[in-house]
């Protein structure tokens, strides 16, 4: 399984810096200089004091955007979701998949074509089972 160490946000501080502007994505056009404030935590967070960062460990969740060395926030406040990319607890470790709720229970499932190493997991009530929290944003390095 991936493995996270979760880092809580400090909520007394907010990182603050000055948005540049949009920039275009197609053919350039002359731009003003438009600038304002942007707080990443205010833009990314919806819930300061349940919310934490981790950094993937592992190839799981690729085709799901999650590439090793990524920062997912995740948010605890949220209420998980059928289909929802969480972080869940699993028998002692933590680790990332799509959450797969239905009446027959939950399945975690991973997001690699190589289906033979990333398989189901089936949640019995023989596991320690949680689901953690959910995830609102990867932060990717480029």
């Amino acid at each position: 399984m991936d493995k996270f160490v979760p880092h809580s946000i400090d909520t007394a501080n907010s990182y603050e810096t000055e948005l540049m502007g949009e920039v275009k994505a197609g053919f350039p056009s002359p731009a003003e200089d438009i600038r304002e404030k942007l707080d990443l935590i205010r833009l990314l967070v919806k819930h300061k004091a349940a919310t934490f960062f981790f950094r993937v460990d592992g190839v799981s969740m690729v085709d799901s955007g999650m590439d090793e060395g990524d920062i997912l926030i995740v948010d605890r406040a949220i209420d998980a979701y059928n289909n929802c990319k969480a972080v869940c607890y699993i028998d002692g470790e933590y680790t990332v998949k799509r959450v797969e709720m239905s009446d027959k229970g939950v399945r975690l499932m991973s997001a690699n074509e190589n289906k033979t190493t990333y398989k189901p997991i089936e949640i019995t009530s023989e596991n320690n089972f949680l689901i953690w929290g959910v995830v609102t944003w990867v932060i990717k390095k480029m």
